[in-house]
């Protein structure tokens, strides 16, 4: 239906273009009958030889079917819209030059805006494959946090059972609250900044049961902003890598520190350090699904807008994310 609004219109457009004389302001009756002539010729070629010729690469029979409409056209202005409307030398001279000299311009112009209409349309199609393929990857990268998140966690409590530890019963709700944060609040491509954050501190408390007095964890979060909204479990995966390398080099002496905070301008500050110790540091430390599916879930939701920096020093890792929040609103 667009299409055919967006036709008549150019159209109109042409025909007036086309039939209007500045000397004579009056429409005569056989430019009608041409410009429809013109007309026909450019619907056969756009909507019957277009599309099965041209598409299908058939190009030399596609330019021979064009040049024939042409020919077809100028004859049917010379031996019939000129006969009709016209009488004496006018009528019986053919000048099929002079015809095609009207022909082509007006038709050139309607294939022409075909051409355009079907390329843009094509352009938007292709932009909503894209966006559909990128979606599909972040609802894939989202949907690998859960099981990769759950697996951690379901090892430590096993370990705490077995001990029988009075923190499990403590450590299930902590993290049947993340996972319903997980599998019920996480489908939106973005969720509010301060439900993230506060989601970050539980999964901190239920890290921290774990460590018990083998070290200290700090958090640390400024003013937020609840007008602010950032894509999911992104900053919960550098802590999570926090807690597990901590855990695995070290048996005392844990140290990790989370700092998030928000500029006036939106730009989001987070920062995640933790201590391990080098001779029994996993040699992975910068690697795994884990991270791996951060960077990649950043750089689609967030291109040229954050930049992510990790170092590994002796004894010390540090992850430093800043997040332009505005692209998220």
């Amino acid at each position: 239906m667009k299409e055919i609004i967006f036709q008549i219109l150019v159209h109109i457009v042409v025909f007036v273009f086309y039939a209007f004389d500045r000397e004579n302001p009056n429409i005569e009756a056989y430019k009608f009958a041409n410009f429809f002539n013109y007309a026909l010729t450019a619907a056969i070629i756009n909507y019957i030889f277009l599309p099965l010729l041209y598409r299908k690469k058939n190009s030399f029979l596609f330019i021979a079917l064009i040049l024939g409409c042409v020919l077809a056209s100028a004859l049917a202005e010379e031996y019939i819209v000129e006969q009709m409307f016209f009488t004496g030398p006018r009528a019986e001279t053919v000048k099929m030059l002079y015809a095609f000299l009207d022909i082509i311009p007006v038709v050139s112009i309607l294939i022409g805006i075909k051409f355009g209409w079907d390329a843009l349309n094509k352009q938007h199609e292709v932009d909503r494959l894209e966006k559909l393929v990128e979606e599909s990857e972040l609802q894939f990268l989202k949907s690998q946090i859960n099981p990769h998140f759950l697996f951690n966690n379901l090892n430590n409590l096993y370990s705490y059972a077995l001990e029988g530890s009075k923190k499990t019963p403590e450590i299930i709700l902590e993290l049947s609250g993340l996972l319903r944060y997980m599998l019920y609040e996480c489908k939106s491509r973005f969720v509010d900044l301060a439900k993230e954050i506060k989601q970050l501190e539980n999964f901190i408390n239920l890290n921290t049961l774990q460590i018990e007095d083998r070290g200290k964890v700090t958090m640390q979060s400024g003013d937020i902003d609840g007008s602010f909204q950032i894509a999911p479990l992104i900053m919960i995966v550098f802590v999570e890598n926090a807690f597990k390398h901590s855990q695995n080099s070290q048996s005392e002496k844990i140290e990790i520190d989370v700092d998030v905070d928000i500029s006036k301008e939106g730009t989001l500050n987070f920062s995640c350090s933790n201590t391990f110790e080098s001779e029994f540091a996993d040699s992975n430390l910068d690697k795994g699904i884990g991270l791996e599916n951060v960077r990649k879930r950043l750089n689609l939701i967030y291109p040229n807008k954050h930049t992510l920096t990790i170092n590994k020093g002796e004894g010390t890792y540090a992850v430093n994310l800043t997040i332009d929040l505005n692209s998220s609103q």
